[in-house]
């Protein structure tokens, strides 16, 4: 009699657990789909939330799918395909421009710089001048995209007019601007890691300068949604957000090797040590945001870098595109 009472209470026991654990990333765990703009060391937090279980600890079913290009992406969230994207934070100011009804508001800041790095073809770090660049041919990156703003914005400021002073090529598909400047197209090129390092192993190109470091902190890549989702789901947003929290703060405080390590099953066909020097690379210049919330010096940055590039109709307040309540929550 007795042991059919323990029996039955360590089958309750059972029960109860299966039953607290499915609430952590199990059966009953909320789906969360994210949209990526591209796939990239870039977005190592993101990768590092995966694959540790970062989501799953919140009680989360995060799904991740590239979209490639911003114009892509946020279709994408408009349209309902996904619930979040990943994605430059240019692209809730263009929604906006356009008077959205239900406007697309930034929650968690990944990236605080530009992710891209001049690739001279024919040059090293230390025979680089800027002055070189005036009657090179330049491949560049889509007209209204933050890789092309911040990047005229830093020519620029070096005192070369991006279309007058080079012949600047922006008629190429993102994903295909690699392979154009391998197969000889431009004298030089903006790269995101891991390409930048692949390129100068295989002997391609040197990386020169960095965007990232010239064109100072900026809202580069944010997780956004709209704001119907957030008012539907604030638990849930909550949530995500205390898990990129917890990836900020483990890539900061693990080696790059650690980093490589964790992000490798979602870049499974680049090397090991190319992983290492790219989240080193990045690692050093600041890029990734220690904190999800958007900080509003470089909103503000963000909004002179457009302006400069002529894609800016009104300059748009910090706390109307923004809420920073989450990163907060998360980071306390």
């Amino acid at each position: 009699m007795l042991f059919k009472r323990i029996s039955v209470l360590g089958l309750a026991l059972v029960i109860l657990l299966a039953g607290a654990l499915s609430g952590c990333g199990g059966k009953d765990a909320k789906t969360v789909k994210i949209g990526e703009v591209t796939r990239s060391v870039f977005y190592a937090p993101q990768y590092v939330a995966l694959e540790k279980g970062f989501f799953k600890e919140e009680g989360l079913d995060v799904e991740l799918q590239t979209t490639a290009g911003g114009d892509k992406t946020m279709t994408a969230l408009l349209s309902g395909a996904i619930d979040v994207a990943l994605v430059g934070a240019e692209t809730s100011i263009y929604v906006f421009q356009q008077g959205a009804e239900d406007p697309v508001i930034n929650f968690a800041q990944l990236t605080q710089t530009d992710g891209t790095f001049l690739m001279a073809r024919d040059q090293e770090a230390g025979d680089f001048d800027w002055e070189d660049l005036k009657g090179s041919v330049f491949l560049g990156q889509r007209k209204g995209g933050m890789p092309q703003m911040a990047g005229e914005f830093t020519l620029k400021k070096h005192g070369i007019d991006p279309q007058a002073d080079l012949e600047l090529i922006q008629n190429i598909e993102f994903a295909n601007i690699a392979a154009a400047f391998a197969s000889g197209t431009g004298q030089y090129v903006q790269l995101f890691e891991p390409q930048a390092s692949i390129f100068e192993r295989e002997g391609k190109g040197h990386v020169v300068a960095s965007f990232g470091t010239e064109s100072g902190k900026l809202p580069y890549t944010v997780f956004m949604t709209k704001q119907s989702y957030i008012n539907k789901n604030k638990e849930t947003v909550q949530k995500f957000t205390n898990a990129i929290y917890k990836a900020q703060q483990w890539v900061q405080t693990h080696t790059p090797e650690e980093t490589a390590e964790a992000i490798a099953p979602y870049f499974k066909d680049t090397d090991k040590d190319i992983l290492v020097s790219s989240v080193k690379r990045y690692l050093e210049q600041g890029t990734y945001a220690e904190s999800p919330a958007l900080d509003e010096e470089a909103w503000n940055n963000l909004l002179d870098v457009m302006e400069s590039a002529g894609e800016l109709q009104e300059r748009v307040e910090l706390g109307k595109l923004a809420d920073n309540e989450f990163a907060e929550s998360a980071v306390k």
